[in-house]
């Protein structure tokens, strides 16, 4: 079995655990874009110390290349709890990133939930 036999998809109109990406269609060569990238979007996740989605990495591969490179990798450390300190804060499972891109291709996002694995989410971008 390889890692790839291992992530899931789905529609994340029916599945909490599909990341997310929104996007523009179409972007302008160069110009910076806010990228979101969320797990839950229509469903929401839940977001306690039992489970929780732990991180999210957004990848961008150009048409015509041979592979993706990362666009970021973001952790999400805090799921809310009480205590003797009080109470803890919750890390929702979203992000904003302002990117800029040359060519068009494919936005992939792997988001990683510690009862239900690796989950992928994508989305395409055309650059004029």
């Amino acid at each position: 079995m390889s890692l790839s036999d291992l992530i899931k998809e789905a529609d994340w109109k029916k599945e909490k655990h599909v990341p997310v990406i929104e996007v523009p269609s179409a972007v302008a060569a160069g110009e910076p874009v806010s990228v979101r990238t969320s797990v839950g979007r229509e469903i929401p996740h839940p977001n306690t110390p039992e489970h929780f989605i732990a991180w999210i990495k957004l990848f961008f591969q150009a048409e015509g290349a041979p592979f993706p490179v990362e666009v970021g990798d973001y952790h999400f450390s805090v799921h809310g709890r009480d205590d003797d300190e009080g109470a803890f804060p919750k890390a929702e499972p979203f992000v904003e990133t302002q990117v800029s891109f040359e060519s068009s291709g494919k936005l992939m996002a792997l988001g990683y939930c510690n009862i239900h694995g690796l989950w992928q989410g994508e989305a395409e971008l055309k650059v004029e």
